[in-house]
């Protein structure tokens, strides 16, 4: 009985002891992962072990994001997980995505994968006009976009329709102008094939450069109403606070700069925002809902923290981080030199061959002219022999009937002749043959003389036809036609070999010759790049010149027309925030 009872409480010792467990979907921009979490779990235990899954170390721009009802909100790091207001269904669905932008996107992202996190959230935000991007700039964005997934533009490969199941352009912009897809298509090609040479993370990077400019990239919206009683929108992001009208959410009414906010508090509904400046008025408002209050004010304290974190030397982890990345950039940047001299050592191995391919081929042909030439050579020469033989005869044949017609004439000469008449006769016929023995006698030198010019034209033939073996004999002991191969290229056979590289094997050895070549080479990138950026805007205003035509403007939303007029005054958020803070000198009214 004691046993049963010892063994029915150890068995309820250990059902205590083993950990209740829930299952969390996370979704990130490109995949989806499935974890199995404890109920002690806390928000910074579930975040941290998705950011070991993916490799991320720059983890101060993400969140994990979960819906509320009708808005959204962010998983607190030091509250247990389920005593969040998620949903109670299994699996718990988070986002996992960037909280906070950065102010330059070049200085600030330092690993790639926190790159390309960063490049699908704009991309996507972009596509779905979360962000108000002018369909130029749309175009241009197109062309990074394509170059980072496809690689370097090939005409054999990427022929006109590769890009029809894309989805490249905000449908805003392709409804503003009558222009068919493969319109579309020719023009952000035309920029795409101009990217050749980038890698996925560059053609990335210069993506997030052109869309942290774009008016509305970064800022989190909320509506808000002020004292008054006026409806207006409070934007948070990477540079301070800006108001804004409802209808306009590209140019602020106003900002406030971090380093020029003293507090920001909030109680019940009403958020106030104290200036640095003592002698400027507390902006006040209100928001719908507490919870809203509580999302900006964690927004707030987010984005202040970072930009002061900005503005002071790097932690011995970003240094660290930023090492490593310069280390691996040059790197990839000598394996990609590399990489280019062996294709061009390759290519121009392709050539020799080819040429050496070309002239064997030449040669070949020259030999078999050479043979086909001795063919009739020997032809001619046996026809030749031929018919100096056949003339030979006749010759022969012709002395001897020339010879008979003498003795005939002897014979007749012989013969008495009784009559006058037969004597007149028989002169005649004594002249008439030996006219005729004449005749016969020039016919046989005649072709006496063809005999002999027969035997020199077959003498001919048979020296043609000699000269035509020795060509021949020389042309199939030529062995030149086949060396260069192995002489030019070094162990390179006719058929090309596959280069396979095994970054196992890959040493680097930085000496002080490396590194100023490569600070050279830094150097002459910045100009080029500054060329490229003149003529990158040059290329954009043709683009919209030439699409103007195309435009229809009843199709005009109001954000393009607000960003025309602020490309005609040059008014824009940036431009808020350089102005000198009269508004400190007096009170704010909105």
């Amino acid at each position: 009985m004691a046993g049963a009872i010892a063994s029915k409480m150890n068995f309820s010792s250990l059902k205590r002891k083993q950990p209740k467990t829930f299952n969390v979907r996370i979704a990130t921009m490109d995949a989806e992962m499935e974890f199995l979490c404890e109920v002690k779990w806390k928000g910074k235990d579930l975040f941290d072990l998705v950011c070991r899954t993916i490799g991320l170390r720059e983890t101060w721009f993400f969140g994990l994001q979960y819906a509320v009802k009708d808005t959204i909100a962010w998983l607190k790091m030091d509250k247990k997980v389920l005593d969040h207001d998620v949903p109670k269904e299994e699996p718990i669905t988070f986002h996992f995505l960037a909280k906070f932008y950065p102010e330059s996107a070049e200085e600030e992202l330092v690993q790639e994968i926190t790159q390309h996190l960063f490049f699908l959230q704009v991309k996507k935000q972009i596509l779905e006009e979360e962000i108000y991007c002018p369909p130029e700039a749309s175009v241009l964005l197109a062309s990074y976009a394509v170059q980072a997934k496809y690689g370097d533009y090939d005409p054999s490969l990427h022929k006109p329709g590769f890009l029809a199941q894309e989805e490249l352009l905000p449908k805003r912009v392709v409804n503003l102008y009558q222009m068919t897809p493969e319109m579309w298509e020719e023009r952000i090609t035309a920029w795409y094939a101009e990217h050749r040479g980038r890698t996925r993370d560059e053609a990335e990077m210069e993506y997030l450069k052109i869309a942290q400019d774009l008016e509305m990239y970064g800022v989190n919206y909320f509506q808000i109403r002020n004292k008054k009683g006026t409806d207006l929108l409070l934007g948070v992001d990477a540079l301070g606070l800006h108001i804004y009208d409802l209808e306009n959410r590209l140019t602020p009414k106003i900002s406030f700069p971090w380093n020029e906010i003293r507090n920001i508090s909030y109680s019940d509904k009403e958020f106030a925002i104290k200036p640095l400046d003592k002698k400027t008025d507390v902006f006040k408002f209100n928001s719908s809902k507490l919870r809203v209050n509580k999302l900006i004010l964690q927004l707030c304290i987010g984005n202040h923290d970072l930009f002061m974190r900005r503005r002071k030397v790097d932690s011995l982890e970003v240094q660290q981080m930023k090492a490593q990345a310069r280390e691996e950039k040059a790197r990839k940047q000598m394996e990609r030199q590399k990489l280019a001299r062996e294709k061009q050592m390759r290519e121009e191995a392709e050539r020799t061959r080819d040429e050496l391919e070309r002239r064997l081929l030449q040669l070949q042909e020259e030999a078999q002219m050479a043979n086909e030439a001795l063919l009739r050579s020997e032809e001619t020469a046996d026809l030749l022999a031929e018919k100096a033989q056949i003339t030979e005869e006749e010759a022969k044949l012709l002395a001897q009937k020339a010879a008979e017609a003498e003795q005939e004439m002897q014979r007749i000469k012989a013969t008495a002749i009784r009559t006058e008449d037969e004597k007149r006769l028989m002169e005649q016929k004594v002249l008439e043959t030996e006219m005729l023995a004449l005749k016969m006698a020039e016919e046989s030198e005649r072709r006496a003389k063809e005999a002999d010019q027969l035997k020199q034209d077959l003498q001919e033939a048979r020296d043609s036809e000699h000269r035509a073996k020795q060509k021949l004999l020389e042309i199939t002991s030529k062995p030149t036609y086949m060396q260069p191969m192995n002489s030019s290229v070094s162990a390179l056979s006719v058929d090309i070999p596959s280069y396979n590289f095994n970054s196992d094997s890959l040493t680097f050895d930085f000496k002080d010759t490396d590194m100023k070549r490569l600070s050279m080479e830094i150097q002459k990138e910045k100009v080029e790049y500054m060329e490229k950026s003149k003529h990158l805007q040059e290329q954009l205003n043709e683009l919209k010149t030439e699409i103007e035509a195309l435009k229809l403007k009843e199709r005009e939303t109001p954000l393009d027309i607000l960003h025309n007029e602020i490309v005609e005054t040059g008014n824009n958020k940036y431009n808020t925030m350089k102005k000198p803070t009269a508004q400190g000198r007096r009170p704010i009214c909105i």
